[in-house]
Order: structure tokens, then C-alpha cells, then sequence
């Protein structure tokens, strides 16, 4: 098999030029003769023949090195036949070509136009036979190929006068693909050598394999060197790679493949069929192959060959020639002296050589039973002579028989052999038959004999495993088990709560506000659960659901919880900025529910439009591959992990963290400006506060650290559960542990205190309270006695003052301004705003014996 060579001037051009100088030279030359003389030798009169054989070239197929030694055993087995071509002997001209298409119109121009006449064209090596064989028409002039399997050749319209012993290398492609779906290969790649025998035998490929969902995941094509393209192979995880190539490029392919570790129990490598058994390990220094043969060997193991078949299966089978396949291959090695076990290049294509020569002779004999029919001869023609050359195609067409290559026989239609398709595995560096593949019947022949490494068939590609983090099972056992005590504790202090309701110590803390804050934890530590849910637990098609259920609960506990927090602390503040006379008005529970209810209507609102508008969904994150530890398993991983996110995520986000970020940092400020303040109507105004400053720190540092931390699913929700487990757990602590306390230390008794446990008094102070109290309602009695004998004191001093002359002095009306004044509101003596009544009272008594000493007193 070969194919032609990239050129600065398209040799397909030049062959035309070439076909027409040579064409009107020719036809000056033939009327200067009508026909050569044929000369007789020994009674027998020669058939003269061209041959052109690639054997000394570099490059290319350099198949003539054995095709040349067969078809000249067949020329003397054919002359040998006296039953063949009665009369007559076949003669063969021949020349090298060296597998290039320019040499080989040289050697044709020389061939042709040397006396005598030629009756018809052996040629091999595809370029070459492409540039007659498009040339030969021209001289009316059937062209037999023994060795060209280029798929641009069954063109009949380009190559009317062309047929071909050796099968078109794109009977090979069906047998590829039965070969796939066999093993189960839907992934293929193609590495071809830049020829267009193999150009056009990939794309016969390409098309073949589009029809059978067969994906060709690379193809790669290189010049001389394959460095680059093997390695792109390797990028691209090729596993199955089909190879199209002569040999000499074939060795270097094999030495880079084995540089590149593209061998062994992962890949399969095809190659093309027809190189010599041993062709890895030859030529190996003339070629400057940077590989040893052990290198090459194990790099050669196990690959597989298509090849149409071109030894006959029956070896003991007399053919056409009187010889069979066994003893014709004794006979070839014995010519080729292969003794050493290397086998010239087109040791497999020669029985392809020899049956050529078998075909040229048959179809003279047919030809000459014709013409003799006609009153004409074979030794007539000349290249001007188409009844001859039409006879000599008719007969070459019809010609079938059983070769040492098999049948033989040609396609009307394209003028192709038609032949079975081999398939061999190398195994322990031989070549194993595995079966047989009808293209026409399209049915194969298995002998189920391939083995390989590793046991098991190859796959196609690395098969890539999903495998999905999920958190731990210990870390969410423990979390959830931690979160479910909160809420249990939750449960308890609700109930404490609503039993000790009438208690003051309770009453004053204002009851329903800590259920609320109570139930906005329960929903907090609910979460937990909820957040460590994933893959391992929520079907994917519910996994939207999870998240939209884990953003409601926590968004709604946290604004429950923190909001009747910040109502309290909110409340304080509104009691230190008022006027003092305002503050005396008993404090509406209704205004602290009301801010609490906005938060959580506000939060509502706000979720409702982000589910409806933007639901979540689930997004994986991918992260690197990762290879099992067992390094024969042909598979890597691909970790990928679950994430709650919607189209705008971040957006909604923004906007969650701005509106909560603002509250929080509202409700440190409130609670930093009352943090010293104590306010009986809220009597744990001051641990609240303490509350704020747990939530709000915890938050604000564990919003940032979980968007660092969010592809490590273990410290992720690790840091989240612990985060709402300590702010809610504390904060229940905070708020709830002295009121219980406090509820204990009083026993069954009925708690009357009027402070909050944070400023909370003794019993002996609460004692000296009441006698207080009763004392004051003594001297509001004594005090509203003394305000009717003022009364009656400033009647008097006004009669007084009608009958002075000049009124009363001036020390006297300041003495009786004083005694109006009566200030209720100062501190007394023990430092109790209560005890002032007293001290007004006194200054009342100055205020009357100041007046009875006065000048002008009135008993």
C-alpha cells in the first residue's frame, strides 16, 4: 500500500502536462511504423509486458523488494504452461520506480516509448499507480496494480482502464467497525501519515463510523515526524488508535508510542496488515529508530492488523498455477533467502504480484481466442489499437480463478479485488489469526483467540467516575446530635417560659418575646440538619426542594430569634431617650411584638420573591481528577460537589448580607449605648445585649470564612453548625440560666422582685421597699394636710398684705415663695428618689417656722 507525496507543483498537474507532450510525441512517432517487429525466440513468439517496482527507495512502500522475485517465478511458471498462450511467451520490462510518482512517469515515458509495444502495465505502490494509470488511457493501455490499495483508485471515470489485484484499502474500514462494536469501542482516534492513500481511506472511515455513532475523538496527521501528533494523542486520552502509515513511518510511530507510555493493558493499536511479520524489529539502526527491539517489542504487544487476505487459506489447495500456497511460499523464501528471518518489504503483497501476472496471461488467452474470431492477433496492437485494447479489458475483467492469494477477481463497477479481510493480533511477538471478515456478506469469523493484557478488553477511554464529597458521616452525626439537644433545651425553656409566665422575674423579661426568640432558635438548629443534607441523602430531583427548605428555615429562625433581641435592646434605648415623665408609663408589649412581626413579614416578602423569581438549584463544582490507588483499573475519579445556587445567586446574596449586616450592626451600636443601663420594665435588658454581641460576632465572622471555605464540604458545614449551635446555645444560656436560677432560689413562692436577675435585690431589700412604699403613703397623707394649712396660710398673708402699708418686705414673700416650692423629684437622704416626700416635708417646716417668726405673724 502507498500514496503519493506532497509537492511544491501538484503532481497530478504534471502528469497532465507530462500525458500531453508525451501523447502528441507518440503520435508523431507512430507514423513513422505501423508495428514493431515481434521476433520469434525458440518457436515462440514474446508478449512483451511492462513492470514498475518500488525496491531502492527511502520512503514509501518499497514493495517490489518481493514482488518482483514472485512475478517473475510467475512469468516462468506461465511460460511454462503449454497449455497457456499456445504459440506464445510473456516477456516483462521492468524498472524501479522507488515508490515516487514522478520517477515512476519517468520509468512509464521510458517503458511505453522503447521498442517493442507493450500490451498492458504492471505497476505497484499507489502514488505511482495513480500517475499512470490516470496517464495509461491515453495510450489505450490496461494497468494492473499488485500493490496499490489507494481508495482514490476505484475513481472509473479518473481510471477507466484500471484494475487491481490488491483489494482497496477501504475494505478494511467495515471490517474495523465490526471490530468496534464487537469489543464495545465507541471512542476511536486516527493517526495517518499526510499520503492520500490514507487521506482518503480516513475519511471512508470517518463516514462509516458517523453512520454507527462511532466518535472519532482526535485525528492526527503527521509528515515524517510523529512526535507531536502522538503526544496530542495522549492529551486527548485516546485509547483506541487506529493507524494509518507506511512502514518506515510505522517504526518510528511504535518507538514514540513506546516513549510516550501509549501502550500496554490500556490501548489498542491497529495497524495496517500487509507489513512484514518482523517489520518492528528491522531496519531499526538504517532508520535511525532511537528504540531498542525489546522497546519495540513491548510496544508492539498486542496491537491488531486488518489486511485483505492475500494468501490462499487452503494451503494445501492446487490453484491455477499447479502450485499451492504452502509450497509457493517455500519456493518465495527460499528466492528471497529469508533463512534469517527477515522478511523483505512486500513479502506479503508478492502472492498479489504472482496471481498478476497469472491474470495478464489468462486474459491474453481469452483476448487471443477473440481476436482469432476477428481475423486478428495479439502481437497487432498498438497504442492506437482500441478494439484490441477493448478486448484485452473485456477479458481482463472477466477473469476470475483461484490464486495463491485466493480468488481472484475484479469489480465491474470500480475494477476492485474483491477478498476477504484477515484480522491477527500480535501475541508473544507473532502474529495470531483471529478470524475472517465477508465485507460483502458483511459477516464475521471468529476464533475468539485474542488475549490481553491485563486479562480484560481494553476500554475506550478512561472511564471517568463521578464520585460526589458529602459531608462526613461522624461530623453530621455529631452536629445534628448537638443541634437536636439545642433543641430540645429550646423545648425545655419554652416550657419553663410559659409555666413561670406570672412569675415577675419572667413578666418582666416580657414572656411571648422569649417564646419567639425560643422558636427562631428551634428553627436555627433545625437548620443544622438541613444544611448538612446532600448527595448522599436527597435525590437529585429533590435536591432544589432541600435547598429552598434550608434557606427558609434559617433566614425565618434567624430573623425570629435575633429580631426579638433586637426588640428589646431597641425598646431600652427608646426609654433613655425619652423625657423622665415619659418613662413612667408601663411599657407596651404590643410595640415589641409589632417590630418583631415586621422583620419576619419583611423576611417573608423578601424569600417569597427570591424562590419565585429565582428558585434554587443544584450546581456541581468539579474539581481535579483523582486516580484509585490500585493502579489496573483503567478509571479516575471526577470529585464534584453539590451547591444550593440560583441563576443570580450572588445578587440575592448581596442583597441577604446587606440587609442582615445592617441589623446586626444597628443592634451592636443599641446594645454598646445600653449595655450600663438598667430598665425595670425589661430586666434582662443588659444580658440581651450580651446576646447581640454573641450573634452579631459569630455572623460576622462566619459569613466571610464559609465563602472561603465553601468547596471543603467537611469544614464548611462543620463551621456553619457550630456557629449557629454556640450563638443560639449561648444566648438561651445568657437569657434564660438566671431566670432559672433566680425561679429555684424563690421555690414554689410567688416571686414579687421588681428587677431583672442581672441587677436583681435580696429579700431584705425587697422588704425595706415595702416599708418604704408604706412610709411615703404616710407622708403624701401628712404632705396633702400641710398643702390646705398653705392654703389657708396665704389667705392670710394676702389680708396681711391689704392692710400693710407698702406691703409685705421682701424677706417675707421670698420666705412664703418657698414654702410653695416642694420638690418631689430630688434625691433624699438614702440616695431613693422614693424618700424625697420627706425631705419635702421638712423643707415645708422651716418654711412655716420662718413665717411664724416673720415681723407681723398672725396667731
Amino acid at each position: 500500500m502507498s500514496g503519493p507525496k506532497k509537492f511544491g507543483l501538484p503532481y497530478k498537474k504534471a502528469v497532465k502536462l507530462f500525458v500531453s507532450f508525451t501523447s502528441v510525441y507518440f503520435l508523431w512517432e507512430l507514423s513513422s511504423f505501423n508495428s514493431f517487429g515481434v521476433v520469434a525466440t525458440s518457436g515462440r513468439k514474446p508478449l512483451h509486458i511492462a513492470g514498475i517496482f518500488p525496491i531502492n527507495g527511502t520512503g514509501g512502500w518499497q514493495g517490489g523488494q518481493a514482488c518482483k522475485p514472485a512475478a517473475d517465478m510467475a512469468l516462468e511458471d506461465v511460460n511454462a504452461n503449454k497449455d497457456l498462450l499456445p504459440g506464445y511467451k510473456l516477456h516483462l520490462h521492468w524498472n524501479d520506480s522507488e515508490c515516487e510518482p514522478g520517477l515512476g512517469a519517468a520509468v512509464m515515458y521510458e517503458l511505453l516509448y522503447k521498442q517493442p509495444y507493450k500490451l498492458i502495465l504492471l505497476a505497484g505502490c499507489s502514488t505511482v499507480c495513480t500517475t499512470v494509470a490516470e496517464a495509461a488511457k491515453m495510450w489505450n493501455l490496461v494497468v494492473l496494480c499488485y500493490g496499490a490499495s489507494s481508495p482514490a483508485l476505484s475513481d472509473r471515470i479518473r481510471f477507466p482502464t484500471l484494475f487491481r489485484t490488491h483489494p482497496s484499502a477501504t475494505v478494511q474500514n467495515p471490517t474495523r467497525i465490526t471490530l468496534m462494536q464487537k469489543f464495545g469501542w465507541k471512542k476511536v482516534a486516527i493517526l495517518q501519515q499526510a499520503e492520500e492513500v490514507f487521506i482518503s481511506t480516513v475519511e471512508d472511515l470517518e463516514e462509516r463510523c458517523k453512520k454507527v455513532s462511532i466518535e472519532i475523538v482526535t485525528r492526527q496527521s503527521f509528515l515524517t515526524d510523529p512526535n507531536e501528533a502522538i503526544k496530542n494523542l495522549k492529551r486527548q486520552d485516546a485509547r483506541i488508535v487506529i493507524g494509518f502509515f507506511y512502514v518506515v513511518a510505522a517504526r518510528r510511530v511504535l518507538c514514540e508510542v513506546y516513549k510516550q507510555k501509549l501502550y500496554g493493558r490500556s490501548y489498542v493499536w491497529f495497524f495496517i496488515g500487509w507489513y512484514e511479520d518482523n517489520w518492528f524489529e528491522s531496519n531499526l539502526e538504517a532508520e535511525g529508530i532511537n528504540c531498542t527491539v525489546e522497546e519495540m517489542r513491548k510496544a508492539a504487544e498486542g496491537h491488531l492488523t486488518t489486511e485483505a487476505l492475500m494468501w490462499n487459506q487452503e494451503k494445501n489447495k492446487t490453484t491455477k498455477s499447479g502450485w499451492t500456497a504452502e509450497n509457493f511460499q517455500k519456493r518465495l523464501d527460499a528466492a528471497l533467502k529469508v533463512d534469517s528471518g527477515r522478511y523483505p518489504e512486500g513479502y506479503q503483497e508478492a502472492p498479489l504480484a504472482y496471481d498478476a501476472v497469472w491474470a495478464v496471461a489468462l486474459a491474453f488467452n481469452k483476448t487471443m481466442e477473440k481476436l482469432s474470431q476477428m481475423g486478428r492477433k495479439l502481437e497487432d496492437f498498438n497504442y492506437t489499437n482500441k478494439i484490441i485494447a477493448d478486448e484485452i479489458y473485456s477479458a481482463m475483467d472477466n477473469t476470475q480463478f483461484i490464486g495463491i492469494s485466493g480468488r481472484v477477481a475484479f469489480s465491474s463497477e470500480t475494477g476492485d479485488r474483491i477478498a476477504l479481510t484477515q484480522v491477527e493480533q500480535l501475541i508473544d511477538g507473532k502474529y495470531l489469526v483471529l478470524g475472517y471478515h465477508d465485507t460483502e456478506m458483511n459477516k464475521l469469523t471468529w476464533d475468539n483467540r485474542e488475549r490481553w493484557i491485563g486479562g480484560k478488553v481494553p476500554q475506550d477511554r478512561t472511564v471517568i467516575k463521578n464520585t460526589l464529597r458529602v459531608v462526613s458521616m461522624s461530623i453530621f452525626i455529631a452536629m445534628c446530635i448537638v443541634a437536636g439537644a439545642g433543641v430540645i433545651w429550646a423545648g425545655i425553656l419554652l416550657l419553663f417560659n410559659y409555666i413561670y409566665r406570672e412569675r415577675k422575674v419572667i413578666q418582666l423579661s416580657h414572656p411571648v418575646t422569649n417564646s419567639l426568640m425560643l422558636l427562631g432558635f428551634m428553627l436555627c438548629l433545625t437548620a443544622v440538619f438541613f444544611v448538612g443534607l446532600d448527595g448522599q441523602f436527597v435525590p437529585e430531583g429533590y435536591f432544589p426542594i432541600m435547598c429552598s427548605l434550608r434557606n427558609w428555615v434559617l433566614s425565618i429562625g434567624f430573623t425570629l430569634a435575633y429580631g426579638a433581641m433586637f426588640s428589646k435592646v431597641w425598646r431600652v434605648h427608646r426609654l433613655t431617650t425619652k423625657h423622665k415623665s415619659e418613662t413612667k408609663h408601663k411599657i407596651q408589649p404590643w410595640k415589641l411584638y409589632l417590630l418583631v412581626a415586621t422583620l419576619v413579614v419583611i423576611e417573608f416578602i423578601y424569600l417569597t420573591i427570591w424562590t419565585v423569581l429565582d428558585p434554587m438549584k443544584r450546581k456541581i463544582e468539579k474539581f481535579q481528577y483523582e486516580f484509585p490507588e490500585d493502579s489496573s483499573e483503567d478509571i479516575k475519579f471526577l470529585p464534584q460537589l453539590e451547591h444550593c445556587e440560583s441563576e443570580n445567586h450572588y445578587i440575592w446574596l448581596g442583597i441577604t448580607y446587606a440587609f442582615k449586616g445592617l441589623l446586626l450592626i444597628f443592634g451592636l451600636f443599641l446594645a454598646y449605648e445600653t449595655r450600663s443601663l438598667k430598665v425595670r420594665h425589661i430586666n434582662d435588658s443588659r444580658l440581651v445585649a450580651m446576646s447581640i454581641y454573641n450573634v452579631a460576632v459569630l455572623c460576622l465572622i462566619t459569613t466571610p470564612v464559609t465563602l472561603v471555605i465553601s468547596s471543603q464540604q467537611d469544614a464548611l458545614f462543620a463551621f456553619v453548625a457550630l456557629a449557629i449551635i454556640f450563638s443560639s446555645m449561648i444566648t438561651m444560656g445568657l437569657v434564660f440560666v438566671p431566670k432559672i436560677v433566680e425561679v429555684i432560689r424563690e421555690g414554689n413562692e410567688k416571686s414579687d422582685r421588681s428587677s431583672a436577675p442581672d441587677g436583681g435585690t435580696t429579700k431584705e431589700e425587697e422588704e425595706r421597699y415595702h416599708k418604704l412604699l408604706a412610709e411615703n403613703e404616710q407622708l403624701a397623707s401628712i404632705l396633702e394636710q400641710k398643702e390646705d394649712r398653705l392654703k389657708q396660710l396665704r389667705l392670710k398673708l394676702e389680708e396681711k398684705h391689704s392692710q400693710m402699708v407698702g406691703g409685705p418686705t421682701p424677706e417675707i414673700e421670698e420666705r412664703a415663695d418657698h414654702t410653695v416650692k416642694f420638690i418631689t423629684d430630688l434625691p433624699g437622704i438614702n440616695g431613693n428618689s422614693d424618700s424625697a416626700i420627706g425631705q419635702g416635708l421638712s423643707n415645708f417646716l422651716e418654711a412655716e417656722l420662718s413665717l411664724r417668726n416673720a415681723p407681723g405673724y398672725l396667731q
